[in-house]
């Protein structure tokens, strides 16, 4: 439940931050802020939270953490807000909007907070009204950088005190809140406790369910890792099978061969492709043979990363529920909330990234197609290998930045890897800019013919492979 007006004019009454300066400022999530202060030698922590239904600004004394990766409006605000002292601090009329007036002898600003589910805001503007930023950018409503923001202020009569006080009554709070704290204190001790949206044990309730959704998806994994491993624990029956095809040959009818298997003494029962040579159907068991052995160590790998994910998972969740800070709480269940203007938009293809580089792999012709069209630019890096059917790989281009000879090579064994040289283990690839491309008239879909390419000879490396293969993994947390 956010704060009505009433509520926040009694929060600002007993709050003193005129003179106080703004010592640090935090950003633990994207509905949040809070501003240290210090005023005579005393510190305290105030709370601005726009969350739909939590709508409210109060002191805390909880211990605020703050954001893994600094958010674009903390920036702004440490840049140019902290340090600064609040000159004054007040509720505009009966609305619930708080001003604070803060400046250096240099800079003056005003800093608006508006508490309003569903529209709340915190905007930050000069002395003529200028937007210099906002937590929440809302265009349609003209609430950008540049934009102009007016808000009316006028006297309120007693009158409109009175009936805004019977209309929208302060809270009362249960015994577990002792009366005599202020009543800051008690919105602070209610929302970390009682709130829906930041009650302990309402964020516990969410994280049991994230853990066993994600924990089931793994163990899922996991357990189809071991079946495969199991049937590849059984290769050496394929070559086996093999040798016994080559030993007796001779008495295969049609598709079938009847003999004694020589090590076990039992009559054994093969089937044969009666197109092909007894050669050929020796060489197709092995052939599986030599898959399942290669991929054996591959398989390990992947068992040994997946078991170390659970693990990982598990120490997240123990964390989780072991502490007792609600706000780090939900900033610890915030593992993949992104801003939508943030989210990565989604392109066909494979993508990973290395060491900051951006590979994308297209595996078909209509992927192909689609990522020239849709995704990469003039200056991205295009790498295919020559003389062979394959997809195309892709480097994406930063700005005054020549790409490493490392992401070039993990680039290259994508190429090899997605062509039909991946049974050689090797190739020659040819790799240009993308403007340098032009589309094969009248040919099919994806084809282009390079200009100005270069030639580069790449043999798979099974550790590269590897690598690309646990960052990906570890991207989509499998």
């Amino acid at each position: 439940m956010s704060l009505n007006c009433n509520e926040l004019n009694l929060i600002i009454s007993e709050l003193d931050l005129q003179g106080s300066f703004i010592q640090e400022i935090v950003q633990p999530g994207y509905d949040m802020l809070a501003f240290r202060t210090i005023k005579q030698g005393i510190l305290s922590t105030l709370i601005i939270c726009t969350g739909a239904n939590s709508c409210r600004i109060n002191t805390t004394e909880n211990r605020v953490p703050k954001n893994e990766k600094p958010l674009r409006f903390h920036e702004f605000l440490r840049s140019n807000i902290q340090g600064m002292r609040i000159n004054d601090c007040h509720q505009i009329g009966l609305d619930r909007i708080v001003k604070f007036d803060v400046s250096t002898w240099q800079q003056k600003y005003y800093i608006y907070v508006r508490l309003w589910s569903g529209a709340a805001n915190v905007i930050v503007t000069d002395e003529d009204g200028i937007i210099q930023d906002c937590m929440y950018r809302r265009p349609k409503k003209n609430e950008v950088t540049g934009a102009k923001f007016i808000v009316e202020e006028k006297e309120v009569s007693q009158e409109e005190k009175e009936a805004a006080l019977e209309k929208f009554p302060i809270r009362t709070f249960d015994s577990s809140i002792d009366e005599n704290l202020s009543f800051n204190r008690k919105i602070d001790i209610f929302y970390s406790e009682h709130a829906t949206a930041l009650s302990r044990e309402s964020l516990l309730a969410q994280a049991e369910k994230w853990y066993n959704v994600k924990h089931s998806k793994m163990e899922s994994a996991l357990k189809k890792l071991l079946d495969k491993q199991k049937q590849f624990e059984n290769a050496g029956h394929l070559k086996h099978t093999g040798d016994l095809i080559l030993s007796f040959g001779s008495q295969a009818q049609g598709n079938t061969l009847d003999c004694i298997d020589y090590d076990t003494n039992e009559q054994v029962h093969i089937h044969l492709d009666a197109k092909k040579s007894i050669q050929e159907n020796a060489a197709i068991y092995y052939e599986q043979y030599k898959k399942a052995v290669s991929g054996m160590e591959d398989l390990q790998h992947d068992i040994e990363i997946s078991k170390r994910n659970i693990a990982a998972l598990d120490a997240e969740y123990k964390a989780i529920t072991e502490q007792k800070n609600v706000i780090k709480i939900e900033q610890m269940l915030r593992h993949d909330t992104t801003p939508k203007q943030k989210t990565e938009k989604a392109h066909a293809g494979l993508h990973y990234e290395v060491d900051g580089w951006a590979l994308i792999v297209g595996r078909t012709a209509a992927e192909n197609d689609d990522l020239l069209r849709h995704t990469v630019k003039g200056s991205d890096l295009w790498l295919h290998a020559r003389d062979y059917a394959g997809g195309y790989v892709f480097i994406k281009a930063q700005k005054n930045k020549t790409v490493p000879l490392e992401i070039l090579l993990y680039a290259g064994n994508l190429a090899v890897y997605h062509s039909k040289a991946r049974r050689n283990g090797q190739a020659d690839l040819y790799y240009t800019q993308v403007k340098y491309l032009r589309r094969a008239k009248n040919g099919p879909k994806g084809l282009v013919l390079p200009t100005q390419e270069k030639n580069l000879f790449i043999k798979l490396d099974e550790k590269r492979l590897r690598h690309l293969d646990e960052l990906e993994k570890a991207r989509e947390g499998i």
